[in-house]
């Protein structure tokens, strides 16, 4: 049982974690929700991650997030996972439930709601640009959200093969694989490009109305976004909403993503 004198405690695993703002975010939460609950991170070594999470269940922590090669590997170690944490491969948040950790990928969902903020997905083509676990989180979330066809290009052919068969199989999903080359051309239909693979490659017919997402905190605008006076969503503020997800995931609190965001220019400052 749960005690209420016992606080709770959230455990952010990297390997390594050094650099993570989830414990600077977090804290900053709490204190605007007035939760007395604890946070730490900690380096693990990818082969001892199962120590890690079974050590986590047992002291009864609330819930962990994981970072770079940890969240694929912690998959496995899920007592049961979330559609989108299945499909993508990977769980960025494990949140603890009566019958054990279950595993959560939100970056799809934080890109989803950052992009919500400058335009509704429902309907617009959409160009994503990689084939990792984030972006099958978000090719998918984009799918659900309702989004017109899904282009995909990937640095790895293979992994760009699958997400393309794997998204069709959604509801059937209209989706279409597009080679990746020294330059990428935006499909005409396109009204949203997510980028989660090589901020440097170029782009072409970029329009006004499109929505440009780029997942990458330290990646600014391209030149060719700028001179088509696309809107362009930052890896800042995809990660704010994200961490405003996993917050109430994990608290049931909400969490304001302005507020977040503050706190992320001053950790990264």
């Amino acid at each position: 049982m749960t005690s209420s004198a016992l606080e709770e405690i959230i455990a952010v695993l990297g390997a390594p974690a050094a650099g993570n703002p989830a414990q600077y975010l977090f804290e900053r939460a709490f204190q605007a929700a007035g939760l007395d609950w604890q946070i730490i991170t900690c380096d693990v070594a990818p082969e001892r991650l199962a120590e890690a999470v079974a050590g986590a269940a047992a002291m009864g922590f609330r819930g962990c997030i994981f970072s770079g090669p940890l969240r694929r590997l912690a998959l496995p170690l899920a007592s049961s996972a979330s559609p989108t944490a299945t499909f993508a491969g990977g769980a960025g948040l494990f949140e603890r439930s009566e019958s054990g950790f279950v595993g959560h990928m939100t970056d799809g969902r934080g890109v989803v709601e950052a992009l919500r903020s400058h335009i509704d997905p429902a309907g617009r083509g959409v160009l994503v640009l990689g084939a990792g676990a984030t972006a099958r989180a978000a090719a998918l979330e984009l799918a659900l959200a309702g989004a017109g066809p899904i282009a995909v290009a990937g640095p790895q052919a293979d992994r760009a093969v699958q997400l393309v068969t794997d998204l069709a199989a959604v509801h059937a999903h209209p989706v279409d694989l597009l080679a990746w080359s020294e330059r990428i051309a935006v499909p005409a239909d396109a009204g949203i490009v997510v980028r989660a693979a090589d901020a440097t490659l170029p782009l072409d017919g970029l329009r006004a109305e499109i929505v440009m997402a780029d997942l990458d905190p330290e990646a600014g605008p391209p030149p060719e976004a700028t001179a088509a006076g696309c809107c362009f969503v930052d890896g800042l503020e995809i990660r704010s909403v994200q961490a405003a997800i996993d917050f109430q995931s994990l608290t049931g609190h909400a969490a304001d993503p302005d507020m977040l965001r503050e706190a992320l220019d001053e950790f990264l400052s």
